[in-house]
């Protein structure tokens, strides 16, 4: 359930931080050096208190052991995995943005957010290596580089993301039979509970090509990827007996195709309105979808 932490920082320090700013969030046509020492120390500041308030909040009532490796690779169908990605993306494009809006060239900019990006993803690691329940996992690292590199070479070579990733969430009725892992209230339940989560790659394939289309910018096909019956992370059948009735939970993977809105590509000359779009950008708009799953196709009318 590693996976959930990197969603609450994302919420609590990237739209929290772009809201603050928002009112300043003009980028210099020039090197600002005092942007730059400033971006600096709060990235360097934010990145020591986080992890040493992780520490004290998540890691320090847990048994420790040596630094050792631990092959988390199959769990919860990679859920998780994918939710490494979408944190190292958003992570090095955040960073990014701000020595962009320092006035550094869009190509160094994107070097540091990426550098920061890795940087920070693995601190995580090193935690979890001497947590007794965790350990060092490659695959994470993996899909944190892989993240990284999905914002940074969109960045560097083309100066825009054509693809984004968000993510989108849902209660399930799944977190009753496992409270303790789903989830027991609405906020735990939206960042422990897999099964309601999706996570979407996100583009206007058609502005790739045309950029005179008449379909707009900022309308956007989208593919979501979530799971669903998982209670346990080693993808199991669970199986819950309550008398004479017993429940089988057999996990499975979900696909979903469907629209989605690019608001970074609405036109608007007013910086705080653009950070605003900046920070939707997370989030999937909730529209109708279809599923594919269990070798059937599905219909659901609003899909979030």
């Amino acid at each position: 359930m590693k996976g959930l932490r990197f969603i609450l920082l994302l919420s609590c320090t990237l739209l929290v931080t772009r809201l603050t700013l928002a009112q300043f969030l003009v980028p210099s046509d020039t090197l600002n050096k005092n942007r730059v020492i400033g971006v600096s120390v709060a990235g360097g500041t934010a990145w020591a208190g986080s992890i040493s308030a992780l520490y004290f909040v998540w890691y320090k009532d847990f048994p420790k052991t040596g630094f050792h490796v631990f092959d988390d690779s199959r769990e919860w169908q990679q859920m998780d995995k994918i939710g490494h990605h979408y944190a190292a993306f958003h992570f090095g494009r955040f960073v990014g943005d701000l020595y962009e809006w320092s006035g550094l060239d869009h190509k160094k900019a994107s070097i540091i957010g990426a550098g920061f990006s890795i940087g920070y993803m693995t601190t995580f690691e090193f935690l979890d290596a001497t947590n007794e329940q965790w350990g060092f996992s490659w695959s994470d690292i993996a899909y944190n580089t892989l993240g990284t590199a999905t914002y940074w070479t969109q960045e560097y070579f083309w100066n825009k993301q054509y693809v984004q990733f968000k993510f989108s969430a849902h209660l399930t009725d799944l977190a009753q039979y496992r409270p303790n892992v789903l989830g027991n209230d609405f906020a735990s339940r939206i960042l422990k509970d897999y099964n309601g989560q999706t996570y979407w790659m996100s583009f206007n394939p058609v502005h790739w090509f045309k950029k005179d289309s008449k379909i707009p910018e900022w309308i956007n096909l989208s593919f979501g990827y979530s799971i669903n019956n998982q209670l346990i992370g080693d993808g199991g059948t669970y199986i819950i007996t309550d008398g004479t009735t017993q429940l089988n939970f057999t996990p499975y993977r979900q696909f979903f195709f469907s629209f989605d809105i690019n608001f970074e590509a609405i036109p608007t000359d007013r910086p705080w309105l653009k950070t605003i779009f900046r920070g939707l950008n997370y989030i999937k708009v909730p529209f109708p979808a279809l599923e594919f799953s269990q070798g059937k196709v599905g219909f659901r009318p609003l899909y979030f």
